[in-house]
């Protein structure tokens, strides 16, 4: 008979983000400790991180050190960690590293190199037992599961590699339903995958990734795992109403839009083979972020009164839209001015969106310093009347990679303080 196992799912981490001019270290940093607290009280067997651990392919050394740090300081806990590369992360990064972590109970599974079966582990529970066999898909290359066809159309691309992906899940399965029967006990089985499924909500702070042409993978493409956890959306959620197959979401929130939204790691019991439960364990907010919208004056009264529940010496990061179509040269200004002598650090003015834009200036004349690279991007790409949607997908794909190169160091932080990266 199986043994009970509890596993901890999270994801999305981006150690080292740069969130328009401001560094999250602080925050992640609380995060981690907080985390580390929550894994000795629920006594957590195995946590699993399920992508984009860093904000870049190169992170700074801060960020790199709050990785090492937690590996350190999580091994007295007896607790397993598994890392996942996600589209974010530098394969090269995470697996320089993994044979000095594997020394510290921590299995580093960047990307895809050598026989199927290194995707395949025994997670342990804290008694040094089996306790789960795990599947361990990090994000999928297009050139690591394909080999493209001349010829072929982009519906045809598409179904190949889906197919592709299906494939090697379903490889992958299958060896863990070998090591699963050579324990001789029941274990449950668990897979990991950093992509965008079907129907799967996404914030503006996701890089829209694209698995070559393959813009979601379907629930029903999954093996017949007890629990998937997934990472690269940012918001907390269940895929298809499948209570085994879950995004985590991010720990903290990494745009304005998910400000309100709450954050969460997952707790998913075993006993028996099988799922028992999936508990969200909410994260605390270590820094509060705020929208306002709404003309001048409105703005004026939700931020008087936002002053009366904001907790002493702590600041407030805000993100202010003006409705009105009125031109204001000034208008930064004004809404400084409304923030002075107040604990907030304005991070972002702008004019309140309204439906999709036909052009890079629309009417109510957005300057550039408004927008963010990907949405200048997007505005560019719609004046353009392509009819091939394989071609679109190439571009978008093309264009993220070249924002990805672009984006680690200190460029990074230039670019999010000139363009308002998120």
């Amino acid at each position: 008979m199986g043994s009970a196992m509890r596993i901890m799912h999270t994801s999305d981490w981006h150690l080292g983000q740069y969130f328009m001019g401001k560094s999250r270290e602080q925050e992640h940093q609380a995060f981690l400790d907080w985390l580390l607290v929550q894994i000795k009280e629920q006594g957590v067997d195995a946590l699993i991180v399920a992508g984009d651990i860093f904000d870049t392919g190169t992170p700074p050394s801060y960020a790199r050190a709050l990785y090492n740090n937690f590996v350190v300081s999580l091994q007295p806990t007896g607790c397993q960690l598994v890392v996942i590369g996600g589209n974010h992360d530098s394969v090269a990064t995470l697996h320089e590293s993994r044979q000095l972590l594997a020394c510290l109970n921590a299995q580093v599974v960047g990307g895809i190199d050598g026989s199927l079966a290194q995707q395949v582990r025994v997670l342990k529970r804290r008694d040094g037992q089996p306790g789960a066999v795990l599947c361990a898909v990090p994000y999928l290359r297009p050139r690591e599961v394909l080999t493209s066809q001349a010829g072929e159309s982009g519906q045809d691309k598409r179904q190949a590699l889906q197919s592709a992906i299906q494939v090697h899940y379903d490889r992958l399965y299958q060896l863990a339903c070998e090591q699963r029967d050579s324990q001789g006990e029941q274990l449950p089985i668990i897979a990991t995958g950093h992509l965008t499924t079907v129907g799967g909500e996404i914030s503006e702070s996701v890089r829209e990734i694209y698995i070559g042409t393959l813009e979601a993978f379907p629930a029903s493409a999954f093996p017949p795992a007890d629990y998937i956890a997934l990472g690269h959306l940012h918001q907390a959620q269940r895929v298809g109403q499948h209570d085994h197959i879950r995004y985590s979401g991010s720990p903290i929130p990494l745009s304005f839009d998910e400000a309100a939204s709450p954050k969460q790691v997952l707790l998913a019991d075993f006993a028996q083979g099988r799922l028992q439960q999936v508990e969200p364990l909410p994260v605390p907010r270590f820094q509060h972020l705020q929208i306002l919208q709404g003309s001048l004056s409105e703005i004026e009264e939700q931020l008087n009164e936002l002053m009366t529940s904001v907790p002493p010496q702590e600041s407030l990061w805000l993100e202010v839209e003006v409705a009105g179509d009125d031109y204001l040269s000034d208008l930064q200004n004004r809404v400084q001015a409304l923030c002075e002598g107040k604990p907030v650090d304005l991070l972002r003015v702008r004019r309140q969106r309204r439906g999709r834009p036909a052009a890079l200036r629309r009417e109510a004349k957005e300057t550039l310093t408004e927008l963010t690279i990907e949405e200048v991007f997007e505005r560019r790409l719609s004046l353009e009347d392509f009819q091939d949607e394989a071609l679109v997908a190439n571009l978008k794909t093309a264009f993220q990679q070249i924002a990805a190169e672009l984006a680690p160091g200190q460029s990074a932080r230039e670019d999010s303080q000139k363009w308002g990266r998120l």
